[in-house]
């Protein structure tokens, strides 16, 4: 059965992707009517919204988690200002292709007066030369540049560039965004699934957005997955129930990074916990650490810390009874240790 069966006119959304796309893809937001989440930045009335709707946007940067929504949020500003929107991935491109991109912008400006956006994914990818070299294109406005990092700005990127550009954080999407990002999947009969006799139980549904952990795209892939894969005779309804999902998420996405922020917040909510003698959220944070891939090793050299500098003379045999349990766990490794 072709899901997408149909007037080929209706496999294209209004930024012309093919209808084979993915779901998450085709679904994602063409306004900022449509963008979900984020309201602290883009709801009536906040700075970052006014700004757009002015149309007076400067350079800015975008931070947060991954699948909080920034490129999909550039892809909205560049509509909503009407600018010319450019894309540069920092792990692929380098300064010749910027060098490209500004000899362009230039001639835009010279015979179209028209403005051009540089999105730059993945921005504390490039080293100080690179960063260095978009500093007198963003000042002359040849460019606009929206950078997006999942890395702390204030230590990925260079002081004159963080200076010339207003920061936004991102926040993780809440479980109501991925809800209403599935709802609107199942309606849409132009780029979603509305035109397919879907009928999804309540339970798949909140299956779908508690355990996609605040990432849309996994959700939207997880429910075209179980659409696609699950068998109908012509004439029912696709019926997609709790099993059904459970079989296309089975576990929820972890946000850490071993180098990242996430990495130390989890360590310090350990350590408070500790300090706040609460036993049960100390165990937690350690096993959301261990369950995230953190070598245990790090984790040891914590309670050495902690031991000294927190417990100290209080209970001196605290660090023997860490240092004992660290060669106990060193010979028998993981997972008995």
């Amino acid at each position: 059965m072709d899901l997408f069966e149909g007037n080929s006119s209706n496999k294209k959304s209004l930024d012309g992707p093919l209808w084979h796309q993915p779901l998450a893809t085709r679904m994602r937001p063409q306004s900022l009517d449509e963008f979900v989440g984020q309201s602290h930045l883009v709801g009536e009335g906040k700075m970052l919204r006014r700004l757009i709707e002015s149309k007076h946007l400067s350079s800015v940067i975008l931070y947060g988690p991954p699948s909080s929504g920034k490129t999909t949020l550039a892809h909205v500003i560049s509509r909503e200002i009407n600018a010319d929107f450019v894309q540069l991935n920092a792990v692929l491109d380098g300064i010749k292709e910027l060098k490209e991109v500004v000899k362009a912008a230039q001639t835009k400006i010279r015979l179209r007066q028209e403005l051009t956006l540089l999105f730059v994914d993945e921005i504390h990818r490039w080293n100080k030369a690179q960063q260095d070299a978009l500093l007198p294109h963003i000042e002359s406005g040849t460019i606009r540049l929206i950078g997006a990092t999942t890395e702390n700005p204030f230590y990925a990127l260079i002081n004159p560039l963080l200076s010339r550009c207003q920061l936004f954080e991102l926040h993780p999407l809440e479980e109501e965004d991925v809800r209403a990002m599935l709802q609107r999947a199942l309606l849409d009969d132009e780029r979603g699934l509305g035109k397919l006799p879907i009928e999804l139980e309540e339970d798949a549904l909140n299956h779908f957005a508690q355990y996609a952990s605040g990432d849309v795209r996994n959700a939207l892939n997880a429910l075209e997955m179980a659409v696609k894969t699950t068998e109908s005779k012509e004439g029912e309804r696709i019926k997609i129930d709790l099993a059904t999902a459970q079989s296309c998420i089975q576990k929820r996405t972890a946000r850490f990074d071993k180098t990242g922020d996430e990495h130390y917040h989890m360590a310090s909510a350990m350590i408070k916990s500790l300090r706040g003698s609460d036993p049960d959220a100390a165990l937690y944070w350690m096993g959301a650490l261990l369950e995230s891939g953190e070598d245990p090793e790090f984790i040891f050299r914590r309670f050495y810390i902690f031991c000294s500098e927190d417990i100290g003379m209080a209970e001196p045999y605290a660090l023997n009874m860490v240092h004992a349990a660290h060669q106990a766990f060193t010979r028998c490794g993981m997972p008995e240790g």
